[in-house]
Formats: structure tokens, C-alpha cells, sequence
């Protein structure tokens, strides 16, 4: 079997040096009768991050078929998460490449090991699993509390309505204000609707006592306790 050895230290600091992993990989693909085709090192790479030079070339080098089994001295010298380790040895098996960790007895190339890295998926599943429900009640709680979800409005209606209100087409306006044609488009249909249905709709969202105007015009409708005046302007197709 081709083996590929792969070893990182995080830092060049305390006498950390890769050599020490690279010689006990050696001498574990000697025992075994594995020819190493290929020796990796990642120096001063942190296992937080996939962003790796030695994983890339790893990964290029499996996806490619060029190796059958890939050895390192623990699994926390080539994987950053347990998501990341369970995806990585899905992929290792779909392509046909063992994996093999010495100080964790992880041997993907005997029927044990390969019950063990089931046991990891199911635990990888159960985390996924925690961590949506979790995200769901999470969204859940802020919705009860009147939190807003999406992207915030960063386009001043009023100022579109204005613009529209002195003559400019929808175009013109979209190079004035830069706004996404839809929102002109929103902004100006919305104040088109009748007083009672403005009226209803503002009358949700806005503190009492607020007068709202469109595109410049008198008031002409009192949304009843609340004190909002809504008004609303002419119709125009796009020009």
C-alpha cells in the first residue's frame, strides 16, 4: 500500500518540531510494509482552521487517488473538529483511502476501526442534530420578543417618493439613490394603496402620534386612536 504520512505542529515555539511525528510514522509504515509515497508537514498551523497548505495538498493528493492510506500520530494533527473529521473519513472511505491515527487506535483499515469511525459519524449526526434544535429555539425565543429577522432596509423611501413625486422615472431614480429597482418599485406602489389600507398597515409598526406623508402631499387620512395621518399619491406605471 501506498502511505501517505502527514504531521503538524502549531507553532515553532518550545522546541515543538515535526520530526518527532514524522519519525514515529516512519517506523509504524515500516512495520506495517506500507512504502510512504509522500511526507507532509503543516509548520505553525493551528488545527483550528482547514486553511492548511500540507491539508490541501492531502486532500488533492487523495481525491486524486494517488495514495491508499494516510497516517498521522492523533486525529487532532490533521482534523479541526469532529464535523471535520467525520466528513473527512466519509469522503476517505467513499474514495477507497485507509486512515490510520497511532495514539488514538483509530485503524480504518481493520473492521474495528472502521466501527469506530461509524460510532464517530452517529456522534458527529447527534451533534448536527443538538445544535439545529438548539438554533430553532433560539430563532423561536427571539421571535416571541418582537425581533426581526433578514436583511435591514437601507434605502430612504421618502426620498424615492419625493424624487417620483417631481417627475423622475423609475431609472432615473435608481441612478439618483442607487436602490434596487424592486424597492423603487415597493416604495412607490406602497403609497399607492388606499388611506384604510396605509392606515392599517402603519398603524402596526408606528408610535402613536406619527404623521406619515407621501411624496410631499397634505394628510388625508386620521387612522382613528392612534393619531397616524397616511396619505396617498397618483399611480404610474415604469417609464
Amino acid at each position: 500500500m501506498k502511505a501517505l504520512i502527514y504531521a503538524r505542529v502549531s507553532t515553532s515555539h518550545h522546541n515543538q518540531n515535526p520530526q518527532v511525528q514524522i519519525d514515529e510514522l516512519k517506523r509504524a509504515c515500516e512495520d506495517r510494509g506500507w512504502a510512504i509515497s509522500e511526507e507532509i508537514v503543516d509548520h505553525g498551523y493551528s488545527g483550528s482552521t482547514d486553511n492548511r497548505p500540507g491539508l490541501k495538498r492531502l486532500m488533492a493528493l487523495v481525491r486524486s487517488k494517488q495514495v491508499d492510506v494516510i497516517v498521522v500520530v492523533k486525529m487532532d494533527r490533521l482534523f479541526r473538529s469532529l464535523k471535520h473529521l467525520v466528513s473527512t473519513l466519509e469522503e476517505f472511505e467513499k474514495i477507497g483511502v485507509k486512515f490510520v491515527a497511532l495514539k488514538d487506535n483509530v485503524d480504518y483499515s481493520t473492521p474495528s476501526g472502521r466501527f469506530f469511525v461509524q460510532i464517530l459519524g452517529s456522534l458527529g449526526e447527534f451533534e448536527r442534530s443538538l445544535l439545529r434544535e438548539r438554533t430553532m429555539m433560539g430563532l423561536e425565543h427571539a421571535r416571541s420578543r418582537g425581533k426581526n429577522f433578514g436583511r435591514p432596509r437601507v434605502h430612504d423611501d421618502a426620498a424615492i417618493l419625493k424624487l417620483h413625486k417631481e417627475g423622475m422615472t423609475y431609472r432615473q431614480i435608481q441612478k439618483v439613490t442607487g436602490a434596487p429597482m424592486g424597492t423603487i418599485s415597493r416604495a412607490i406602489k406602497g403609497a399607492h394603496k388606499s388611506p384604510t389600507e396605509n392606515a392599517s398597515a402603519v398603524q402596526i409598526q408606528t408610535a402613536p402620534n406619527t404623521t406619515v406623508l407621501c411624496a410631499g402631499q397634505r394628510p388625508a387620512f386620521q387612522a382613528g386612536k392612534s393619531g397616524i395621518e397616511v396619505n396617498q399619491s397618483d399611480d404610474e406605471d415604469f417609464q
